[in-house]
């Protein structure tokens, strides 16, 4: 990711066109239009959008969220901020608050496990305590989803056909092995999608480190056993945070009563139509895997979180009265010895099976077309790394 960002800021910035006669215009642009970037052009922005179709929004709220609505989507708005959105916010905060509450009633007396990696979490304790975050866990996290207004989530499960060929000839799996895949690979879509894998499985996560000290949420974390990553150290962390995932993935597959880890090979989320390259590092352990994808249909707001802020899309998903979830769970994939031998070969051969399964389109784009995309809409195209970021 340095190496992305050094070489976006590297390049020159481009001139903006000059004006004739001497004179300043007053600026009257509303600050909530989108601002165009005085170094690209209408029909730059739409090559642009060609390459990095992966990223655009094509909802009923235009790019960035920020375009021109209707009137009857301006009154169902305006109704759903003065009655809908409060009743959420509120019961939102409880749940979290609750869970936290449980959280740390089942963690009092009890230090994390910590190991060199200055990784801590309270996924490895046993007995009564962990069964009740677990369940709790995932009873609230179902809860929470329909408070947002996913009422209903669609759940298909694929019969193990195509994914029984990619298992090593003359090895035979036992029906409790074949529930025991190492990681669950996902595409990423929203920050909902880590709603959905806590109500359905409870797994841990890669996670930022700053996240293990925020309020309410560092300690819930820490009891999913998220696997934390300082993602602005340039030491050579990464590699160690690779070892600590690739050791989860073998514990998790070796160990039944191990927690599980979830991942997100894209390594940031995408409109829900395309499906990025993947980065080997769940792969790495050679160890089954189980993909996951997700869809999010939806008719006026979608739920992805692309070219949208954080706020904005906060806002937009409260005031949507109903939203959906489709899953398609795929069998497990069991890697053959090619594939074990070149983790890059079974990162594709899974996004292939991936992709296939769910209609999705193949992108050969990654976090620094994002990067580039979203500065040309913020009017920021000579500096791409001062945008939010969303790639956790």
């Amino acid at each position: 990711m340095e190496s992305e960002l050094k070489d976006l800021n590297s390049q020159p910035a481009s001139k903006p066109a000059s004006h004739g006669g001497g004179s300043s215009a007053k600026d009257d642009r509303p600050l909530l239009k989108p601002d165009p970037a005085p170094s690209v052009s209408a029909e730059e922005l739409q090559e642009l959008e060609k390459k990095c179709a992966a990223y655009v929004r094509s909802d009923a709220y235009g790019t960035m969220g920020r375009g021109d609505l209707p009137l009857k989507e301006k009154l169902l708005l305006g109704v759903a901020l003065v009655t809908l959105v409060p009743i959420r916010v509120v019961l939102s905060m409880t749940l979290l608050l609750f869970y936290y509450l449980i959280c740390r009633i089942c963690t009092l007396g009890l230090s994390p496990n910590r190991d060199e990696d200055e990784q801590e979490d309270y996924a490895h304790m046993g007995g009564w305590r962990r069964a009740v975050i677990v369940w709790c866990g995932r009873s609230l996290s179902r809860v929470m989803l329909s408070v947002l207004g996913f009422y209903w989530i669609s759940e298909t499960y694929r019969i193990p056909d195509a994914a029984q060929q990619s298992k090593p000839e003359g090895k035979e799996e036992s029906a409790e092995e074949a529930e025991k895949p190492g990681a669950i690979i996902s595409n990423h879509v929203s920050y909902l999608d880590i709603l959905y894998h806590m109500s359905s499985s409870f797994p841990s996560f890669v996670a930022k480190r700053s996240v293990a000290k925020l309020p309410l949420v560092g300690l819930i974390s820490k009891c999913l056993g998220c696997v934390y990553v300082q993602r602005e150290s340039k030491s050579s962390d990464f590699k160690g945070v690779a070892g600590v995932v690739t050791d989860r993935v073998q514990e998790a597959h070796q160990n039944k009563s191990a927690p599980q880890i979830m991942l997100f090979p894209e390594g940031t989320t995408t409109n829900g139509d395309f499906l990025l390259p993947f980065k080997t590092g769940a792969f790495l352990a050679k160890a089954p895997v189980l993909p996951v994808i997700l869809r999010y249909p939806y008719q006026r707001f979608s739920p992805a979180w692309d070219s949208i802020s954080g706020v904005r899309h906060v806002i937009y998903l409260l005031c949507q009265f109903v939203n959906h979830i489709e899953v398609t769970r795929l069998p497990v994939y069991y890697p053959s010895q090619e594939e074990k031998d070149d983790p890059k070969l079974y990162a594709d051969n899974v996004r292939r099976l991936m992709a296939s399964e769910g209609g999705m389109t193949l992108a050969d784009i990654g976090l620094a077309e994002k990067r580039v995309y979203h500065a040309a809409l913020n009017g920021n195209n000579s500096h791409p790394s001062v945008l939010h970021q969303k790639d956790d």
